[in-house]
């Protein structure tokens, strides 16, 4: 992983593109993306954020892969992520830091892939940021417990007991 300057304050930082295969059948938005996933150019680049071993109790993508074929069975698994957040100010990775969001184009995402059938929101801050900006109408949508390590009060079991919704939504047709 290379490292990069954290961003002067005022300077616009752009996002992720999305991450999907053809026929996802969830969209898992996060916020915006933490300064060490900026670096590396992966989702949940955090080797801290747990969404990856939520991911391998949920789907069996194993954590310890690399990120291209972790991507890959989670494509597989029909599944697609992003961020609500197209570009914003933040400096550092808090998202309590973001100033002037500018969100992504949930409802095209969703036009664009009619098989999506739900929204889950990685985090509180996700969802309030959905909801005021984004929203996709006719899509349920679903608040989860963050999986960033800043969100230490949720252990790790009832994280996934409470990320089932997606998994539940990949099953069902």
């Amino acid at each position: 992983m290379r490292w990069l300057p954290a961003p002067e304050q005022g300077l616009t930082q752009k996002g992720l593109r999305p991450l999907s295969g053809t026929t996802p059948r969830v969209l898992i938005l996060g916020s915006f993306p933490s300064v060490l996933s900026l670096a590396g150019g992966e989702y949940y680049g955090n080797p801290k954020n747990m969404f990856w071993a939520v991911m391998q109790e949920l789907f069996a993508v194993p954590a310890a892969w690399p990120y291209a074929e972790r991507s890959r069975k989670l494509m597989q698994e029909n599944i697609a992520l992003w961020d609500v957040v197209r570009a914003c100010e933040r400096p550092g990775s808090a998202d309590s830091r973001i100033r002037h969001p500018v969100p992504n184009n949930i409802a095209g995402f969703v036009r664009a892939h009619p098989a999506v059938r739900l929204i889950a929101l990685n985090g509180i801050t996700a969802g309030r940021l959905y909801h005021r900006f984004a929203e996709v109408p006719g899509i349920p949508a679903v608040v989860l417990p963050s999986t960033s390590p800043a969100n230490a009060a949720v252990p790790f079991g009832e994280k996934v007991i409470r990320w089932e919704p997606v998994k539940t939504a990949c099953l069902h047709d």
